[in-house]
This record gives structure tokens, C-alpha cells and sequence, in this order.
């Protein structure tokens, strides 16, 4: 007996009317990566495993894909090392390539290969699919799209700027009027722990401050307390609790909280920056927010930190996120060149676009016209006419076998073609065609023109 297909956790298979849609947000996505002056680059699915190893921490590390060496890849394993059946430690030898973890680290080495013929600032986008050994869960995957757009060699602000109308722009012409795009500033959150005595303990204070929405006020000081932070300095956060307001009121009162640390102080002239930009030129459909709590990539990012939501009332994570960092390419040897980038998350717009109903009608149309076969010289007759009409735009096809009209009609419902094209010998001898409306039912026997009129 034969065993029953599957495929890996993790992956899915994407049927016709899935892959429209998808297609039709990468199609968006592009447009407006294109009409902001990105140009496309594409890497490798796979990479040298020391270009991908020790650039996302230990965890990182664990959920990078290994690809085995082709042949007999345990021929060259050293004996002693095998016996001692420690897998981290044999991977070296059996494993030289890795599926690529995300687009970023591919970008940096790519940046430093080909220095000599890229034009800085530059400009690049990239919408390719990555692989991470994650446990699969819904929204998470271990095969996926992403969608990025990034500037290397400009420190700019202008490029922050332009990347928040980026957001607005995707998100408008996708008709998903409404997501807040968080700002934060990595500069910021030092001079917040700067000023409560806590510059050595950076990342658990902002990771317990990240919680603030989900696990309330008590909660996230109680856990700065287990972590070490004084009293006094949870004292001082006071203010951050309470921040309200629009993005300038929240400028000036932290003015007020950072006006002891020179870096906080620089992470503030940033921001209002970009605000003061923003409020000028205006966005479309979106709303820009200062959100002092936000962390994102808190060691990776040295600058403005991006998260963007979904309009309110729809259950999702972040749709989008990114940032600036000073020093992208240092891993590969090339110091000091700057970059800030966004990301869009696919299969999320994707799932927010089809709770709200947001998916354009014509998105996932097909075939304009199906001629039914009624044997070699009425299809003879027809592929005439249907190839007339592709030249014209059209999408038509013929049904490929002389089967009943009654299987060849349902074939058409099924597939939610609005027109069928009926051509028989009275047909064939007035040079007309027959065209029923699968809607409305209605028949009208049309010439070639009338019929292609009619279509486009």
C-alpha cells in the first residue's frame, strides 16, 4: 500500500486562489519599493555556514537549517570525534552550507563582495523566502517570505523618514487604512538606563519594559526588581508609566526624564526630527507613534526601532518592523557603513487582509472566457478565435477534451469562469461564435470582433 503524501511541519502548500493573493500583496510591495528608488538584488536560497553562524546569538545559531555535504560525508570525520557523538561538534565536518536564516545577513555579505560596483547610498530591496528550525505554530513557519527594503551608506535621517512614508504608502495602496507605525529610539532606551543607574543592565531593563502592555505596570517594576534594578531607579521611571499624549508632548516630556544623558538627548533630537518631517509632508492612511516601550532587535539596532500594527480591532502581531544600524557590514570586515531597513510580514498582511475582507474581486480572476469542445473542427475553429483574443489581453482557453457540454459547463462554474463561447457547425458556417454569460445566463451570438469587444 502506497504511504500517504505529507510535507514538513513548518510548510505549506498554497492553492491557486492562495497564490493570487499572495502575489498580489508582492506585487504592491514592489511597486512602491520600486517608485522609492529601491532596485532588486537576490541571494542565494543557500550560504557558506561560517557566513550565517555567530551572527544571531546562540538561539539564532540552533535554528539555522544545516545542509549534510554531498557524498559520503562521514568518510572525513576524524574517529575519535565520532565516537564522542556530540552533534555541535561533528557539524563542522559534515555541513559546509546552511539554508539562509533571513535576508539581512545575506544583504551584509553581499554589500562587502560586490563594494567595488555598488553606487552608495544604496538602495535594495529583496523578497525571497527563508528557513528557520522553529517550532511550527500559528503565524509561524518554517519556511517563509520576507519583504525588505534597506539603505546602506547614508547615517541620513531623511532615509527614516522616507522609510515611515514607505509603510504608508504599501499599507494605502493595499487599502489597509489604519496601522500605527511604533517609533522608538535605541538611544533612547541608554539614556533611560543611563539615568537610573542601570547602563550595565540594559537588556533586562528593556525587556522587562517591552512587557508593559501585556503584564501591567506592578509587574514589569516587580521583575526590574528581581533583576537588579534599584528602587530608586524604578522611582525614577515614574514618569515613562504615565507618558501621554501626542508624539510632542511625549518629545518634551522626555526631555525632561533624559536631560542628564547626552546619548538620550541625541535619541530625542532623532526623533523629533523625523515627527517635525512627517507632520509636514503628512501620511496617507496611517498614523505615526512614539512608543517608548518598544525594544525591537534591542542588539542589534543602534538608532530608530520601527513596529508597525494592524489597525485596531484586528487580533495580529507586528506586521512590520526594522530599524538603523550603525555597523552592518563590520561582520564581514567592512567597518562603518551605515544602513537602516524595513520589513514587511506577508503572511500576516496576508491573513489581516483576509479578515477584513480587503482582497480585491478581480484578484483572483483567471480565465476571462472558456470555449466548450465539440469536437477537432469546432475546436480547430475556436483555438482561431481564442488566439486572437490572448493577443488582445484576454485570457481564454479551450476545453481540452470532447467531453458532455453538461462536464464541460460545470467545469466552468467550478472554476468561476463568467463567460463560456458555444461554436457548433451553424457557428463555423456564419463565422460567429456564441457567448453565455454564466451569471446572467444570457446568450448573444457575436463575429470575432463583437466577441473580443465584448471580453475586453
Amino acid at each position: 500500500m502506497a504511504q500517504k503524501p505529507s510535507i514538513p511541519k513548518g510548510t505549506r502548500d498554497f492553492n491557486p486562489e492562495q497564490v493570487a493573493k499572495r502575489n498580489y500583496i508582492f506585487q504592491t510591495i514592489q511597486k512602491q519599493f520600486e517608485t522609492f528608488g529601491f532596485q532588486p538584488i537576490e541571494t542565494p536560497s543557500f550560504e557558506n555556514s561560517d557566513t550565517l553562524m555567530g551572527k544571531y546569538g546562540e538561539e539564532g545559531d540552533r535554528l539555522i537549517f544545516k545542509i549534510l555535504n554531498s557524498g559520503d560525508y562521514l568518510n572525513k570525520v576524524d574517529d575519535g570525534l565520532y565516537s564522542e557523538k556530540d552533534s555541535n561538534k561533528i557539524t563542522a565536518s559534515i555541513s559546509e552550507k546552511a539554508l539562509r536564516y533571513d535576508l539581512t545577513v545575506p544583504f551584509a555579505r553581499y554589500v562587502v563582495q560586490h563594494q567595488n560596483e555598488i553606487e552608495f547610498p544604496f538602495k535594495r530591496y529583496q523578497m525571497q523566502p527563508v528557513w528557520r528550525a522553529d517550532r511550527p505554530q500559528k503565524g509561524r513557519f518554517r519556511e517563509f517570505f520576507q519583504c525588505d527594503a534597506d539603505v546602506v551608506g547614508s547615517t541620513s535621517l531623511w532615509q527614516e523618514v522616507e522609510l515611515v512614508q514607505l509603510y504608508d504608502s504599501v499599507f494605502s495602496a493595499l487599502k489597509l487604512e489604519g496601522v500605527t507605525i511604533k517609533i522608538n529610539n535605541r538611544k533612547i532606551l541608554s539614556g533611560i538606563a543611563e539615568v537610573i543607574g542601570a547602563s550595565d543592565k540594559l537588556i533586562d531593563f528593556t525587556v522587562a519594559l517591552d512587557k508593559l502592555d501585556k503584564i501591567g505596570e506592578e509587574k514589569v517594576k516587580a521583575e526590574m526588581l528581581e533583576k537588579g534594578i534599584s528602587q530608586d531607579g524604578i522611582n525614577t521611571l515614574q514618569p515613562l508609566f504615565t507618558l501621554s499624549g501626542d508624539f510632542n508632548s511625549q518629545i518634551e516630556q522626555l526631555k525632561t526624564i533624559l536631560n542628564s544623558s547626552e546619548d538620550g538627548r541625541k535619541g530625542i533630537e532623532e526623533l523629533a526630527f523625523i515627527d517635525k518631517a512627517i507632520s509636514e509632508l503628512g501620511l496617507q492612511s496611517a498614523k505615526l507613534q512614539l512608543d517608548v516601550t518598544l525594544a525591537r532587535g534591542l542588539n542589534y539596532y543602534t538608532g530608530a526601532i520601527y513596529e508597525v500594527s494592524a489597525p485596531e480591532g484586528v487580533n495580529m502581531g507586528s506586521i512590520g518592523g526594522g530599524g538603523r544600524y550603525d555597523d552592518l557590514t563590520g561582520i564581514f570586515g567592512l567597518k562603518d557603513v551605515s544602513g537602516v531597513g524595513i520589513s514587511f510580514g506577508l503572511d500576516r498582511i496576508y491573513l489581516v487582509l483576509e479578515e477584513l475582507n480587503l482582497f480585491p474581486e478581480t484578484v483572483t480572476k483567471n480565465i476571462d472566457v472558456l470555449f466548450i469542445n465539440f469536437g477537432e473542427a469546432e475546436a480547430l475553429f475556436s483555438l482561431k478565435a481564442i488566439k486572437h483574443l490572448r493577443l488582445q489581453g484576454v485570457n481564454a482557453e479551450l476545453y481540452p477534451d470532447d467531453a458532455k457540454m453538461k462536464k464541460q459547463m460545470n467545469h466552468a462554474n467550478k472554476r468561476h469562469i463568467p463567460f463560456v463561447v458555444l461554436v457548433g457547425d451553424n457557428e463555423m458556417e456564419q463565422g460567429t461564435y456564441t457567448l453565455k454569460n454564466m451569471i446572467s445566463g444570457e446568450q448573444f451570438k457575436l463575429s470575432l470582433d463583437a466577441l473580443t469587444q465584448k471580453l475586453t
